[in-house]
This record gives structure tokens, sequence and C-alpha cells, in this order.
């Protein structure tokens, strides 16, 4: 063998392992389930610094406060806001847009709660999905359209705009784009903010979900996790 081909052999024999691992599918974990306790300890008001104290008043006096129930009413903020704590300033701009979303977004309660029960489901969100079920089924979402999205299945008997919030939806999270047909029936039904704001509505849950499972927030009082496993 030439010393060239003996070079590429061993670089070969040396490298192939490391292509094949580099090529590996990462495996998602066998349970939805939390793999250990919360990361992020809850904060007393005593514990909070000046700018810390600032974003919790801001959560506070916003419209969350209203809502029963809500992580911004507990006595130390749960969370995502336990975690927006952590970067104040970068918190404070997040609480912001999460209150846009919730409470002044064109597409309404319905339809918002449901793109959020949508992203809860493609992040195996359990926290974000027990927060939002109640709310989106007080907003007049079917509960068997609710349950379809948590077994992953297409729901059957949408209304007209709930089946165009899905496709577009399931479309923005399955294939990172959508369709001129899902983007034009969003377009022509709720308009340009419209199809702007329901971008948001998937983002900023996106975001939040990722802030929840990092932390591996819990289901309060121990209670079932509300996502199974996909099969």
């Amino acid at each position: 063998m030439t010393p060239i081909l003996s070079m590429v052999a061993r670089m070969t024999a040396c490298c192939w392992p490391l292509f094949l691992a580099s090529c590996a599918v990462t495996q998602p974990p066998a349970s939805l389930a939390p793999s250990g306790p919360p990361r992020f300890q809850l904060l007393s008001a005593e514990q909070l610094t000046p700018a810390q104290r600032e974003l919790a008043n801001n959560i506070r006096s916003g419209p969350r406060a209203a809502v029963p129930g809500s992580a911004a009413n507990s006595a130390a903020l749960g969370s995502p806001f336990n975690v927006f704590l952590r970067s104040p300033e970068l918190g404070d701009h997040l609480q912001k847009v999460g209150s846009y979303i919730r409470f002044k977004s064109t597409m309404g309660a319905r339809l918002n709660e449901f793109a959020i029960l949508i992203t809860a489901r493609q992040w195996n969100a359990q926290y974000e999905w027990h927060a939002h079920h109640r709310l989106a089924l007080q907003a007049g979402l079917s509960p068997d359209v609710a349950a379809a999205v948590a077994a992953g299945q297409r729901p059957t008997g949408m209304k007209p705009d709930e089946e165009i919030v899905y496709n577009f939806c399931q479309e923005l999270h399955t294939q990172k784009q959508v369709s001129d047909a899902s983007y034009k029936a969003v377009l022509d039904q709720f308009g340009e903010q419209g199809v702007m704001d329901l971008i948001a509505v998937n983002g900023y849950y996106v975001l939040v979900a990722m802030v929840l499972n990092v932390d591996r927030t819990p289901i309060p009082n121990g209670g079932e996790l509300p996502l199974k496993a996909l099969k």
C-alpha cells in the first residue's frame, strides 16, 4: 500500500466512528415526566433584587392578576415568571409580549388558547397544557377538540375559524413553514395583523414551553400529567 493510501485508511478508521455518531438521531425520552425536581427555586420577596422586584410588580399589576389561578397571583411568582426573574430586563420585555398576546391579540381568547394548546402538545409542555387547557375551555373551545390535540390527532368538529388556525399552526410547527393555502386562509379571515398575531402566539409559547421544560415546572399539588407520550 502506498503511503498516501495508508494515510487515508488510518484517517478513515479514526474518523468514521465520529461521523456515524454525528449522524445519529437523538431519541426523545421514554417518559414525558420531568426527570427531576424544578431547577429554579421560587424566590420570596425578601430574596429579590431591586430589578427583580420591579419586574415582579409589573407582572402582578398587569391583566394577569385578574385571572384566577394565574402564576402571577401566587405568593412567590410561579414559572415561567419565576425563571424570567433571573434576567429581569429580558423578563420584562417577555412579559410585555406575553401580556399583549394573552389580552390584546386580534385572534381572540378562544383561538389564541387553541394555538397555545397546539404549541404545548408539540413541545410536550405539561405545565403549559395544564395552565391553558382550562382557559381554552372557558373561552369556548370544545373539550373534544382539546382532547384530540392532546392525543396527537386532527380534531373533528372544529369551527371554520378553528380549522384555519389548526392548519396554520400545525404546518408552522411540523413543516417550519406554511402553505399558500393556509396562509391565505388566515389572511382572508384575520388580515395581516392576524397573521402576525398568530405567528406570535406560537413563537412566544414555544419560548414559554422551553422555559417550563428546562425548569421542570411541576403540575401543582402532584397532579397527573395531562399529556401522554404519542405512539
